[in-house]
């Protein structure tokens, strides 16, 4: 890769972390758009999982950790993942439909860790459904905010991929 390249796909992933920072509806976060957009893009396993995870880390540095991160951070990865199952396929489908499964295991795990950790519900089947149906409300915002960031970071960067020639990836 690149090393033009890899700074503004680098510049783009924290400049999403620090979307974070300004007044947003509850999940409407750019956190798994830079997840899939990283493992997208970067070549790089590694750096694909750490970028993103590096640049979540130091906007949560401003907000605040908090008890149920592992949960948070390790669904990050899994998105990245997803991600890198994208390097060949970054169509409007294969995204839409990673945007998709990156959203919804995203909910799963943090509200199985809300769950785990935060001591709001009783450590029984019924306590977890209880967890899952009070989090429903918010999924939607997630949703949305997962679709426009992704639309954001992949439109943007196929955008500046067909205008700066120093941007296109290279073929091995």
């Amino acid at each position: 890769m690149n090393k033009t390249r890899f700074l503004v796909i680098c510049g783009m992933v924290f400049t999403a972390a620090l979307s974070r920072l300004v007044p947003h509806p509850y999940n409407f976060t750019p956190i798994c758009a830079m997840s899939l957009f990283a493992g997208a893009y970067l070549a790089n396993a590694r750096l694909a999982l750490a970028i993103p995870l590096l640049a979540m880390l130091l906007s949560d540095a401003i907000l605040g950790f908090h008890g149920t991160m592992p949960f948070v951070y390790a669904a990050f990865a899994l998105v990245a993942l997803i991600g890198i199952g994208l390097q060949k396929h970054r169509s409007t489908l294969p995204v839409l439909a990673a945007t998709l499964s990156g959203s919804v295991l995203f909910f799963v795990i943090t509200n199985f860790g809300v769950w785990a950790v935060s001591g709001m519900y009783s450590y029984t089947w019924q306590g977890l459904a209880t967890c899952y149906v009070a989090a429903v409300p918010f999924f939607h915002y997630t949703l949305l905010g997962d679709l426009f960031y992704v639309a954001a970071l992949f439109g943007s960067f196929a955008w500046l991929e067909q205008r700066i020639p120093a941007l296109q990836q290279i073929s091995a």
